[in-house]
């Protein structure tokens, strides 16, 4: 069995080439309907979102599965296959283990650190699982990114550091107040990057929404999506007083909060501090504002300066992070190579066995005359012969399935041996080749010096 991954994302291809390969909910279940009926394909996944489509599969020949999912993946995207190949990625058993367990922990991601793809990669795992579409393998594997991602933002920072300007913003307030309860945010203009940052404060508990704007219509409209309060351009100073978070961002040529008007509404607040958001270009708060006891101003730069310093944080907690999925994947690849192993130990046995029986027949044929005794003493001598040759490899066997290189180890012990690989249902060329590769010829045990030996005993 081989582990795969092929996909593209935000790194590999451009949004008008993603869009091609995106899978829509409507679609998920035919499309991995398609994959499920495809006898090389034994278990699958798929993550699509906006940032990224991917293909998570078990494959039981290594190049026909590539090749299939390259094909599948292709004709899905409907691009050229010449094209197709320049925006796509493949990686196989450890490097495809090590992707999945990094996209779950948001260190692939767009945002370092960010947690929606933790829940994307749940979601596309229980809908495949619904659908029979996992079995044994990618389940525990799964169930081990989902832990290890988990685990990452519990016993690291990487979540707690703001590296979005709207967050940043978010993280300001929660510095200057503490808690957001009972706090009023204005929002001054209703720009895009405005009403984000107001929505983030909204759900961190913020108690009003105010919203002045030059047009009415569109304050009304802003303020009815939080439950809140639209003011009329001529009110400004009023809303400001009310307001705890003052979040601009209008777009007007030239400053809408001066000094002296932001100065008698703190004179009014009785030292109530006032955090002023200036996220406009051109600026939409006088500088001087900063003078303002009570009055803590910051544009754009400084919003900017708080997330290059927070992303570092990041950066740096991701370290931590890499640590910690390490040791998950160690868990999945021991519990993984065993799996390889125990079918491995069988044929092993099986084939201990079919040389003593071989040996057994031959004997009797050899030896017709041969008392029951006899028999049961030779059969008894021979198995012990097989139990005493495989007890050491057996053991290693079980010892080696723990080590990094399980997986070599076990690859080696199957050629040595010639026992049935993962890739014996390859295609047909495939199987002859493998076939005359895997070919061993034993000495017949009725050649002369076999019969001399068996003369001595």
């Amino acid at each position: 069995m081989h582990i795969l991954v092929i996909g593209v994302n935000h790194r590999t291809a451009p949004v008008e080439i993603r869009e091609r390969f995106s899978i829509g909910p409507e679609e998920m279940e035919g499309v991995l309907g398609q994959l499920r009926e495809t006898r090389s394909v034994l278990e699958s996944v798929i993550l699509s979102t906006c940032n990224r489509t991917e293909i998570y599969a078990v494959v039981d020949a290594l190049h026909p599965g590539e090749q299939f999912l390259r094909l599948f993946l292709a004709d899905l995207s409907g691009l050229d296959r010449a094209d197709f190949t320049r925006y796509i990625y493949l990686h196989v058993n450890d490097a495809a283990i090590h992707h999945l367990f990094r996209v779950a922990a948001g260190l692939d991601s767009m945002v370092l650190g960010e947690t929606q793809i933790l829940g994307q990669v749940r979601d596309a795992f229980e809908h495949a699982q619904a659908a029979g579409n996992t079995g044994a393998v990618l389940n525990q594997l799964f169930r081990r990114a989902i832990t290890g991602a988990k685990r990452g933002h519990t016993e690291t920072e990487i979540g707690q550091h703001a590296v979005s300007v709207s967050y940043a913003a978010v993280e300001l307030a929660r510095k200057v107040f503490g808690s957001m309860r009972d706090k009023a945010v204005l929002l001054i203009g209703a720009g895009k990057m405005g009403e984000l940052t107001a929505t983030h404060l909204w759900n961190q508990g913020v108690s009003r929404v105010l919203v002045v704007n030059r047009t009415w219509e569109r304050a009304r409209e802003l303020a009815d999506r939080f439950s809140g309060e639209a003011y009329d351009w001529s009110a400004l100073a009023l809303a400001l007083a009310e307001a705890d978070i003052v979040i601009s961002s209008t777009g007007a040529p030239g400053y809408v909060l001066h000094q002296d008007m932001v100065a008698k509404v703190c004179r009014r607040r009785r030292q109530r501090p006032l955090l002023l958001i200036d996220i406009a270009v051109p600026r939409d708060m006088d500088p001087a504002i900063n003078g303002i006891s009570d009055a803590f101003l910051y544009d754009i730069d400084d919003l900017r300066e708080v997330v290059a310093q927070n992303l570092q944080e990041r950066q740096r907690a991701a370290v931590r992070v890499e640590d910690i999925l390490e040791e998950e994947i160690s868990g999945f690849k021991q519990w993984y190579n065993m799996q390889e192993v125990i079918p491995l130990i069988r044929d092993l046995r099986e084939k201990g066995m079919k040389v003593q029986r071989s040996v057994m027949e031959s004997l009797m044929n050899k030896f017709p005359d041969l008392s029951e005794r006899d028999r049961v003493v030779l059969h008894k001598h021979t198995m012990s012969i097989v139990n005493q040759l495989l007890r050491d490899p057996i053991l290693q066997l079980k010892a080696m399935a723990t080590e990094p290189e399980a997986t070599f180890y076990l690859e080696t012990v199957r050629r040595l041996f010639a026992l049935g690989g993962a890739d014996d249902s390859g295609t047909a060329v495939e199987q002859e080749v493998e076939a005359r590769e895997g070919s061993v010829q034993e000495m017949p045990l009725g050649s002369m010096a076999a019969q001399q030996r068996l003369g001595s005993v």
